[in-house]
C-alpha cells in the first residue's frame, strides 16, 4: 500500500505533529489504542484509553468498506492528542494504486477549544491528475465540496471543518526528461464529529464517508445513491505502480 506522506494537521492552528506521519517512529500496540507508540512491555507512562475512545476505535475496526479499498492500521502521530488512532487506505485497481490517504482519530477527554468537542478527525488524501484537470481554476473548490458532500451524503453531523486543497505539477529535465509531466491533488482537512450516546461519535460512518472521498478522488463511480451535485473526477493519468 502506498503511504500517505507529509505532515498532518488537525486544522486548529499550531497542532501539527513535528514527525512525518509516513515514518512516525516505533509501531504502536494495535491491541491497546490508548497507548500508541509503546510496546507491550511499557504501559506505565500513559493512562488506559477512556471508554468513548475505545468504542470509537472498535467501530472503525468493524466498519465494512467497498472492495476496491485496502485499509490497515498504522502507527499514529504522537503529539496531536492524548489518545490517537490512525488508518491508511489505498484505492486499488489490480496491482495499481489510484489514490491513497490517511485518517487519524484524535481524542482529548478534557475537550479542546478549537475542536469544540473531545474528538477530531484529521485526513490527508492525494491522487494524480490529468494536467488539464489540475489547471482548472475551480478544482480546489470542487475538491473541498467532495469532502463536505461525502459527509452530508451520509447524513453526518460535524463541526469546525478546516483544511487546504493543494495542486502541484512536476516537470522533469536532464536525465529524467523522458518522464511525462505529472500533476497531483492533495486534500488536508480536519473536522469534529458530533458525539452520540455515551459521548461516542459514529466513527464507522465517518470512515465510510472518507472512503467515499477517496474513491471519488480516484475516479471510481459512486457506490450508491449520493449527492447529485457532487462531481466525479474523471479517470486520471493512469494507475500508479504500487
Amino acid at each position: 500500500m502506498a503511504a500517505a506522506q507529509g505532515r498532518l494537521s488537525d486544522g486548529t492552528g499550531g497542532m501539527d505533529d513535528p514527525k512525518d506521519p509516513g515514518n512516525p517512529g516505533k509501531p504502536g500496540n494495535p491491541g491497546n489504542p490508548g497507548n500508541p507508540g509503546k510496546g507491550d512491555g511499557d504501559t506505565s507512562r500513559k493512562p488506559q484509553a477512556p471508554l468513548p475512545f475505545r468504542a470509537a476505535v472498535d467501530a472503525l475496526r468493524a466498519a465494512r468498506l467497498r472492495p476496491q479499498l485496502e485499509i490497515e492500521q498504522v502507527p499514529p502521530p504522537q503529539r496531536l492528542a492524548p489518545f490517537t488512532y490512525a488508518l491508511e487506505a489505498a484505492v486499488v485497481d489490480g496491482e495499481q494504486d489510484l489514490a491513497d490517504g490517511r485518517l487519524v482519530l484524535l481524542h482529548d477527554p478534557a475537550g479542546h477549544d478549537a475542536w469544540r468537542g473531545t474528538f477530531r478527525l484529521v485526513t490527508l488524501v492525494r491522487a494524480e491528475l490529468e494536467a488539464e484537470m489540475a489547471a482548472d481554476p475551480l478544482l480546489p473548490d470542487v475538491c473541498w465540496s467532495w469532502l463536505t458532500g461525502a459527509l452530508q451524503a451520509r447524513g453526518l453531523m460535524y463541526g469546525e471543518p478546516s483544511g487546504t486543497v493543494t495542486r502541484a505539477s512536476s516537470h522533469y529535465f536532464g536525465g529524467l526528461s523522458s518522464r511525462p509531466a505529472a500533476s497531483q491533488i492533495e486534500i488536508r482537512a480536519s473536522w469534529t464529529p458530533r458525539e452520540g450516546m455515551g459521548g461516542v461519535p459514529d466513527t464507522a460512518a465517518h470512515l465510510a464517508s472518507w472512503c467515499d472521498l477517496l474513491a471519488q478522488v480516484a475516479g471510481l463511480p459512486p457506490a450508491g445513491p449520493g449527492d447529485a451535485s457532487v462531481v466525479t473526477l474523471p479517470q486520471r493519468r493512469g494507475p500508479q505502480p504500487r
